[in-house]
């Protein structure tokens, strides 16, 4: 299945409005047949907040439905897929809580986000629980990814993420099923 980024349609009145986020007969639809088991939430207080490049190796790997909601950050899915040929290369999106899009990211994608406001709360479906052994990620500079931040600024990183190997230094465990990156709009 492919990365995907997805518009839930919001129902609006006088008291304000109501939407579908996760259904999964019309997930299905779209070619997202994933059963979640996890749902994670995410506070991150400091503007140019970067969590990531982060993913699970198999077999614990995830599939992740990522939406904010609150503040707005820019969501990045890298392919880290051996043999893909859009290995590397990312897509990425704005995801607000004003928006309410969400991005789908495949088991084979790092997936990272940089807060573009305070307080930034994300959360995000997985399709397996954390597994700290099978934990992993890439550097979040590493990847060509034109991330959002001023010139000169430096993101805040925990120290996990100051240590992830480049992408070009890692050896990756996921293979490519037959199904390129795409644009995601």
């Amino acid at each position: 299945m492919p990365t995907q980024l997805i518009h839930p349609h919001r129902h609006g009145d006088a008291r304000g409005w109501f939407t579908e986020t996760y259904n999964r007969a019309a997930f299905a639809a779209r070619g997202i047949d994933v059963t979640f088991v996890q749902d994670n939430h995410s506070l991150s207080t400091p503007i140019f907040t970067l969590r990531g490049l982060h993913f699970q190796t198999p077999p614990r790997a995830q599939d992740k439905l990522v939406r904010c909601i609150r503040g707005r950050i820019f969501d990045v899915a890298v392919d880290v897929r051996k043999g893909s040929p859009t290995f590397g290369k990312w897509v990425g999106a704005e995801l607000s809580a004003e928006n309410g899009d969400q991005l789908f990211i495949p088991v084979g994608f790092a997936h990272g986000f940089l807060t573009l406001e305070p307080h930034c709360e994300v959360v995000y479906k997985c399709s397996d629980t954390y597994a700290p052994d099978h934990d992993g990620g890439i550097a979040w500079d590493s990847a060509g990814i034109d991330w959002p931040l001023p010139a000169g600024v430096t993101p805040e990183l925990s120290p996990k993420d100051t240590r992830q190997p480049t992408l070009a230094d890692f050896n990756s465990p996921f293979t490519y099923d037959g199904r390129p990156l795409e644009p995601v709009a």
